[in-house]
């Protein structure tokens, strides 16, 4: 893993304590950094509600990421309160894919140094099945 890769991972880490926010809320189960195609590092938090609230700390990195118009990632860590890399749900997974294709591309920083893309995790898109049968009239 490279250094940029590294520092993405330690900006996750440190964001990855949880705390109550109240008795139905709390946020920093996951932290999230991810890096985008400016250049600049977006970060994010977990939140857990109560009656189905959640947002995933990947999400919290992608909103930030918006605010200034990008929408290519092109690598994100998310680490767990117990330290765990992990990859994107696919909730977030598909967040990523609808925001900008390319991301398929994105790499996704796992435990032991291993990256993989985007791509590897999420084969069979829902998309796929009207991609090819839907084509422009001529």
């Amino acid at each position: 893993m490279n250094d940029e890769y590294k520092s993405l991972v330690g900006e996750a880490t440190r964001l990855s304590v949880p705390h109550q926010l109240t008795d139905e809320a709390t946020a920093g189960f996951v932290g999230a950094a991810l890096l985008a195609s400016n250049g600049k590092v977006y970060t994010g938090v977990s939140l857990t509600g109560a009656c189905g609230i959640q947002f995933c700390g990947e999400v919290g990195a992608v909103m930030s990421m918006l605010k200034d118009n990008v929408s290519q990632i092109k690598a994100i860590a998310a680490v767990s309160n117990d330290h765990k890399l992990m990859p994107p749900c696919g909730r977030c997974r598909e967040l990523m894919f609808e925001l900008d294709r390319r991301n398929l591309q994105t790499d996704v920083i796992l435990e032991n140094g291993k990256v993989i893309k985007l791509a590897d995790i999420f084969p069979e898109r829902w998309q796929e099945l009207w991609e090819d049968s839907i084509k422009p009239v001529v």
